[in-house]
């Protein structure tokens, strides 16, 4: 069952050393995946990244380099986020074990993605937000701090190991598709419109709104008839209020 592999996407965002991105080739090799995607990365390709890859020359051959995540996340219903750093807004979480089963399962339906940060920094809360389930590699608390290649080796490994098991995995899958990345943020992008219409959100003061309302809807992973829907729904408020907000001395007077 080790094919499922082939539906999931390693993402690697902002890399800086080049040899990173060699390293994090030959540890996805030897765990059977195969699917690279660079966002961004400082310098690719690089001599560096090709030494490091010691015979996984073929996966940064065929490694995509997107200019935004949006592009990498094109066609993906599920994503996973990784991240050794609580945030301000809690976000729906796994460990790696866990993480690597529900990968494992829906690849069998559809794409997966699973997103590495910078090197220092990791991901940015924004970047967090797009996630469905952050991934926790149980570590040291002391001393948490995994390599990027380490980390991708772990949860690679995780993945394998599902993979081989597949059929003994007790969660059933979706009986349903949700929707990919790029529909869910014309959906936020329209509800966050149709918010500010209403005069529910402020601009000036947005505070967590569109956050908690990200891992709302990410939450539910609505499917496309409950996309069309919930923009249905936006889309006739938005026109009410287009209404109801015509101030009276803006309706044309009539002479009789």
């Amino acid at each position: 069952m080790t094919q499922l592999l082939n539906n999931i996407r390693i993402i690697l965002i902002n890399t800086t050393h080049p040899g990173n991105i060699g390293s994090v080739a030959r540890a996805m090799k030897v765990m059977g995946l195969s699917e690279l995607h660079l966002v961004t990365p400082l310098k690719f390709p690089d001599a560096q990244a090709t030494a490091m890859a010691s015979g996984a020359d073929d996966i940064l051959h065929n490694a995509v380099v997107h200019d935004s995540l949006e592009s990498a996340l094109e066609g993906v219903p599920l994503i996973l986020g990784t991240s050794a750093r609580l945030r301000t807004l809690s976000m729906p979480q796994m460990d790696v074990r866990a993480a690597a089963e529900r990968a494992v399962i829906e690849a069998s339906q559809h794409e997966v993605a699973i997103l590495f940060g910078r090197e220092r920094h990791g991901l940015l809360n924004e970047e967090m937000q797009r996630c469905h389930y952050l991934l926790n590699i149980p570590s040291n608390p002391g001393f948490s701090s995994l390599n990027l290649s380490q980390a991708v080796q772990v949860v690679s490994y995780e993945l394998r190991v599902a993979a081989l098991g597949e059929a003994g995995l007790t969660k059933a899958p979706l009986d349903y598709s949700p929707v990919d990345a790029s529909q869910m943020e014309r959906f936020f992008e329209h509800l966050e419109q149709a918010l500010t219409d209403t005069r529910f959100l402020n601009p000036a003061q947005p505070k967590m709104l569109m956050a908690r309302l990200r891992r709302l809807y990410s939450r539910a992973r609505p499917d496309q008839n409950e996309i069309n829907i919930l923009r249905g729904i936006l889309a006739a408020s938005q026109r009410a209020c287009a209404t109801d907000f015509i101030k009276p001395e803006q309706t044309p007077v009539v002479d009789e």
